[in-house]
């Protein structure tokens, strides 16, 4: 009898692996440098990359949301065997940390992708940064203050795309609030993605909610923020509003519009 159970369980440590679809699962890797306790349990990443060896693979980074204070890295299940390496990180979180040492994390976690994700099938000069609502904050801040990639010897124009979704786009709400500033106060320092709007950055698709269910005008700092890249100069810059979507539920739709514009950045790069 023990015997029987132990096959089957043997099974459904397995299963995971099947019904990822043939792709390999690495949980929990550690990206960073940094060796205090709290960056050693939380700063690791997943890797969810084909299992048949496929090499030159486009790579989506994900950040998870969460208004930087909470939240745990994951895989979308839309972006699965999709053709992609799909990097998922862990970054420490407010109260913690300031809102510099989110974004800090972030950009070593993607420095360590361009350092690393060839051994897992993926091109380092195909390499997209996404995220939903804080995890989109994310990618805009390290994808246009290039201070923090330049840390770690990464030029962020060397990002296929930044794509992010439903993200803040002013000074972040939770970095606002240890400052004592109101979520409703419009408030731009160079925390914000808009303090460094530039048409030098990297293809930029922002995708909202509904401007009617969105949070706090997120629609409309967003539009603003298009606007203002348009303005610039920046020849790859364009906005989705997704209809019927709050701020919650418009991930799952958004990840469509991700794969196409991975695909039209990709056929203007050949």
């Amino acid at each position: 009898m023990k015997r029987i159970v132990l096959i089957i369980v043997a099974v459904a440590m397995l299963f995971p692996m099947c019904a990822a679809g043939g792709r390999k699962i690495l949980s929990d890797i550690s990206y960073s440098e940094k060796r205090d306790d709290y960056s050693r349990e939380r700063l690791k990443l997943d890797i969810h990359s084909p299992e048949d060896g496929s090499q030159d693979m486009p790579v989506v980074v994900w950040f998870h949301g969460g208004g930087l204070t909470g939240g745990e890295k994951f895989v979308p299940a839309e972006l699965m065997n999709s053709g992609y390496v799909v990097v998922a990180p862990n970054y420490r979180l407010i109260p913690d940390v300031n809102v510099e040492q989110c974004i800090d994390d972030a950009a070593e976690a993607v420095a360590w992708t361009f350092a690393n994700v060839a051994k897992y099938g993926g091109n380092p000069e195909k390499i997209f940064v996404s995220g939903h609502s804080a995890g989109g904050f994310l990618t805009s801040m390290i994808g246009l203050d290039k201070k923090y990639l330049q840390k770690y010897g990464i030029d962020a124009d060397r990002i296929a795309g930044l794509i992010p979704y439903s993200g803040q786009v002013l000074t972040h709400f939770s970095d606002r609030k240890s400052k004592g500033i109101g979520e409703l106060t419009p408030y731009i320092d160079e925390n914000a993605p808009l303090f460094h709007v530039r048409k030098d950055a990297p293809p930029y698709i922002i995708i909202t909610g509904d401007a009617e269910q969105e949070l706090f005008g997120r629609y409309e700092e967003n539009l603003y923020m298009w606007r203002m890249m348009k303005l610039a100069g920046h020849p790859d810059v364009s906005i989705y509003k997704l209809d019927g979507y709050n701020h919650g539920d418009m991930a799952a739709p958004a990840h469509h519009i991700l794969k196409s514009e991975i695909s039209r950045i990709l056929s203007k790069s050949k």
